[in-house]
């Protein structure tokens, strides 16, 4: 129903603005799927290995058949096209943003304001310098698209409930959901193109090269809005590198993945570090991305484990101390 609702409101806003959903050379919905399928097969077969233990050479294909009913199996792939179709209506709602008026004067002005009349960008540039810092900031939030795709498709393999596994799902699509909102609540494009010589600093790689992209993407949609290829991809408050960041780091405390969550909670500050030092977002993005990973992961457990699903559960299951039985027992605590 979400997404369905959600496929609705892109299709109105299609027929709005007069420019028909579009997926420029299959790189949103039709590559990523694909990707998505290819993992999902690697971690299928790691999953039955490590389930088969010692004994993996021989038992591999025989967990795997049991583990994997056409219920699961259908399940599994339900969720995937779930999470790639509100991925693609995202993508185009997001593109449509840009005939919207940017704001981001005022988003800049909060910043200073929030920072005694000092830009963050530049704080930080003064604070890690401009050289190796920008390399290595730049390396973590490239990582950022290879770690959601592995992670989504993972948490519908790994955990014992497929339930449990739609609880990131759900998340997941929540987060990009209350993303675009937020986008044409307040439109914007960046620091790095209302104050660009705040980093005129540092050492030229492939963001700025991919920042000059997307401006010359949103001026091609702009001109020629009917073009097969045209497609923008820019968009500032609020900040979804965040946003999504924080909800793997929630999903992980949510599982019980300790060691996973110590290093997501270093990602995720280095990833606010790096969204603001190379220019893609105001500080107040990144705060608003935090707040909808909150809400974020708190829509999708209540979907999944609804409250009064959890009451019916600890009535019916008061001495199950399994991991599993604890994931959904304790999924609203």
């Amino acid at each position: 129903m979400l997404v369905a609702a959600f496929a609705l409101l892109t299709l109105a806003a299609s027929v709005h603005i007069g420019i028909p959903v579009k997926d420029p050379h299959g790189e949103i919905l039709r590559s990523r799927a694909a990707i998505s399928l290819g993992l999902f097969v690697v971690f299928v077969l790691l999953d039955g290995a490590v389930r088969a233990g010692a004994q993996w050479r021989s038992r591999t294909v025989l967990v795997i058949r049991r583990r994997w009913t056409a219920r699961r199996l259908t399940l599994a792939l339900t969720g995937l096209l779930a999470y790639h179709l509100v991925y693609f209506c995202y993508h185009n709602l997001k593109s449509w943003d840009v005939f919207n008026r940017p704001r981001d004067a005022m988003l800049l002005g909060w910043d200073r304001w929030l920072f005694l009349g000092h830009d963050p960008a530049v704080l930080l540039h003064e604070l890690l310098g401009q050289h190796v810092a920008a390399y290595v900031l730049m390396v973590l939030y490239e990582s950022f698209s290879t770690l959601v795709s592995v992670s989504f498709v993972a948490a519908l393999v790994v955990p014992d409930r497929i339930r449990d596994g739609y609880v990131f799902i759900a998340s997941m699509l929540w987060v990009w959901i209350l993303g675009v909102g937020c986008y044409y609540l307040i439109p914007s494009l960046g620091p790095f193109d209302v104050a660009p010589e705040q980093f005129d600093g540092l050492p030229h790689t492939m963001i700025q090269d991919t920042q000059a992209r997307y401006m010359a993407q949103r001026a091609h949609l702009l001109a020629h809005p009917q073009a097969a290829d045209a497609f923008a991809q820019v968009s500032a408050f609020a900040s979804l590198h965040v946003g999504v960041s924080a909800v793997l780091l929630l999903m992980a405390r949510y599982y019980g993945l300790r060691r996973v969550s110590v290093a997501l909670t270093v990602y995720v500050v280095a990833t606010v570090v790096a969204t603001v030092y190379l220019g893609w977002h105001f500080a107040v993005d990144d705060v608003a991305g935090l707040v909808i990973a909150y809400l974020a992961v708190r829509f999708g457990r209540w979907m999944i484990y609804p409250p009064g699903r959890l009451r019916r559960l600890r009535h019916r299951q008061p001495g199950r101390h399994s991991r599993t039985g604890r994931l959904a027992l304790e999924g609203q605590s």
